[in-house]
């Protein structure tokens, strides 16, 4: 009797030594896990830490906003890009939302209808994309970098020449020629502008250009452009500060693809052009406003000064 006392209270000993063993192999499991995975979120911040002091770095430098299709573009981009677009696409989604009432929905429709995407050929098969706001008779304003190969694009911009342009009307490239420029010699400069042409486009709308546009500190304002290449895409914005150089800072994105496309203000008149945005910053752009000299080939052009209240 004594013995099967004994035996059971040695199994017990046994049984409760047993199971405190395997919860200490256990909590020293959770715990190993727990310690990997603060170490992963420790190394992904180190990681963010450092990309972030590298950009910083690099300064506020002002950048173009024509894209690029070759495959070092690419590749130099799409990961960034990636990353950036979901974010961007959520904000412009609740900026459209706070926002869209201030122009009605019918006359943006109409005026993005006006705004065409531009491509650029080069004599090394690279292809560029942009965007050119419609000003009537087959005439074209958009961007100096994207028609013309500036100095300060590529190290060896003198060997790399534009042999075509052309814009998608309908689905389909129909070719466009050179007309005027500015005298701009880099990207982001007031004088980076250019008119092109093609054929009379009696179905596309023409703008109504404000030259006079105020650009008042946090006036709103509504962005069109070729985003990515991916057909024109409308965004808001507010008015910053003009620059020493004539250019406008303005909140509203700044993607590639965009360069070359309209600035609307309230009423619905073209009022500048996006031309550039801040590196490493999409949200932060540079708006070029327009001057009648930009139409001095463009014959019969008048500016518009649409009065108070969404132009019809």
């Amino acid at each position: 009797m004594i013995f099967r006392r004994i035996a059971f209270i040695s199994s017990l000993i046994a049984t409760a030594a047993s199971c405190f063993t395997l919860g200490m192999i256990q909590s020293r499991g959770a715990e190993a896990t727990e310690y990997a995975a603060y170490d992963a979120r420790l190394d992904a911040l180190r990681e963010e830490l450092q990309r972030a002091t590298a950009r910083e770095a690099l300064g506020p430098m002002p950048t173009g906003t024509m894209g690029l299709t070759a495959e070092i573009a690419d590749d130099a981009r799409d990961a960034k890009a990636a990353e950036d677009r979901a974010r961007m696409i959520a904000e412009v989604k609740e900026q459209l939302r706070n926002e869209m009432g201030l122009l009605p929905v019918r006359l943006l429709r109409e005026r993005s209808s006006s705004f065409v995407e531009l491509y650029a050929y080069d004599n090394t098969g690279q292809k560029d994309y942009g965007t050119a706001g419609y000003l009537g008779n087959g005439y074209f304003v958009t961007v100096k970098h994207a028609v013309v190969v500036l100095s300060d694009k590529e190290p060896r911009a003198d060997d790399r020449k534009i042999t075509a342009l052309k814009i998608v009307y309908k689905g389909k490239e129909i070719p466009a020629r050179l007309i005027d420029v500015g005298d701009a010699k880099k990207e982001v400069d007031s004088g980076d502008w250019a008119i092109i042409k093609t054929r009379n486009l009696d179905d596309l709308p023409p703008l109504r250009v404000d030259t006079a546009f105020a650009y008042e500190f946090a006036e709103p304002i509504f962005r069109l452009g070729n985003d990515y290449s991916k057909g024109i895409v409308v965004s808001t914005g507010y008015v910053g500060q003009r620059t020493p150089t004539g250019l406008v800072t303005a909140l509203t994105d700044g993607h590639p693809g965009v360069s070359g496309g309209g600035v609307l203000d309230q009423r619905g008149a073209l009022v500048g052009i996006p031309i550039g945005r801040m590196q490493g910053d999409y949200r932060f752009s540079f708006i070029l406003p327009l001057r009648v000299e930009m139409m001095r080939k463009v014959p019969g052009f008048l500016p518009s000064l649409p009065a108070d209240g969404p132009t019809e």
